[in-house]
């Protein structure tokens, strides 16, 4: 007797490898020429960003979000192009505005208390045809986030459009300006982010980079804590941080690094007359190796003993303070 097959199985043949083809299939193979290059693939990796660098020289380079620039926000944060960020709280939504950042839509909570911010924020709003929308507080609450406060105004935004390093710096030297910039490692904290971006523009700084991997990005979080500084200071995203940091000692700018067991401390210094990049390591593991031995000098804020270590954001606004404080000493 014999046993029943497995249902679904195929029946077996003869013996034997199947016969082939006999070469009958070998037109279908023929006349495809040869493959297309990966950058002139619409669809592939390469052909994007061939095309995102065309869109963003035909705009000049700008690094401000908003416009076309190279090293966009999709490819470091996974989204698509077509996702957006919600803007929260009065100073942040009012900043957006004013820069002209090219929102979809304004929210604003029922029975607001209307301040001058909330006034104006509102004349913006209409004057650029920006849907404006009355919605309640816990629908705000939702869109704000867990931790989000928003203070009764939410603003859609398309996501951040980053600049590239090399078109930042080149821009700040044609308009013949000191650089002072400073770079993130393994800085992951997007609050941290946004405060190092308001310091930054606070104390004169020209912008801000970050590694486009294992790093903070320019989030609605980020947008919330640098108080709308976000839309007037660029940031750029570094592909790798530390040959970045090598194309600047090249053209001249002095790389810094902050860590607490720094060479010399800050103070002892003297940082009015050059080109300086600022590099702010995480709070646990401070500068990766490879960014510590292509930094010109390490430097340590004194703090007192008590004090184990500063936050990121804390560290890097102090040093912008410091060195601001040595800028204008020497004018």
């Amino acid at each position: 007797m014999t046993k029943p097959g497995r249902p679904g199985a195929r029946k077996s043949g003869k013996k034997g490898a199947p016969k082939g083809t006999g070469g009958n299939n070998r037109k279908s193979l023929e006349g495809r020429g040869p493959t297309p290059k990966a950058t002139d693939r619409a669809w592939h990796v390469a052909g994007k960003r061939k095309a995102a660098q065309e869109r963003f020289a035909a705009a000049g380079g700008k690094g401000k979000p908003g416009g076309a620039r190279q090293g966009g926000s999709s490819a470091r944060s996974g989204k698509s192009r077509d996702d957006t960020e919600t803007v929260t709280g009065r100073n942040s939504v009012l900043e957006a505005l004013r820069a002209r950042i090219p929102a979809t839509a304004f929210y604003i909570a029922q029975r607001v208390e209307m301040d001058d911010r909330v006034k104006e924020i509102l004349s913006l709003a209409r004057n650029r045809e920006i849907p404006v929308l009355e919605v309640t507080r816990p629908e705000l609450d939702r869109m704000a986030g867990f931790d989000g406060v928003h203070q009764g105004v939410a603003l859609k935004v398309p996501p951040y459009e980053y600049a590239h390093p090399q078109d930042l710096l080149e821009e700040i030297y044609d308009r013949d300006e000191l650089p002072l910039l400073v770079a993130l490692d393994g800085i992951t904290d997007p609050r941290n982010l946004g405060a190092i971006i308001r310091s930054t523009a606070a104390f004169e700084g020209h912008g801000v980079i970050v590694p486009q991997r294992r790093a903070a990005g320019v989030t609605a979080t980020a947008w919330k804590t640098s108080a709308g500084a976000a839309a007037r200071l660029p940031v750029a995203v570094a592909p790798n941080l530390t040959t970045t940091l090598k194309e600047f000692k090249k053209q001249g700018v002095f790389v810094l690094g902050l860590d607490g067991d720094g060479d010399v401390s800050l103070p002892e210094l003297d940082l009015a007359d050059r080109p300086l990049v600022i590099v702010v390591g995480s709070e646990g593991k401070g500068l990766s190796r490879l960014v510590a031995e292509t930094c010109d000098q390490i430097v340590s804020i004194p703090i007192s003993s008590a004090t184990e270590s500063l936050n990121a954001g804390i560290a890097a606004s102090v040093a912008l303070y410091q060195i601001n404080v040595f800028r204008a000493s020497a004018d």
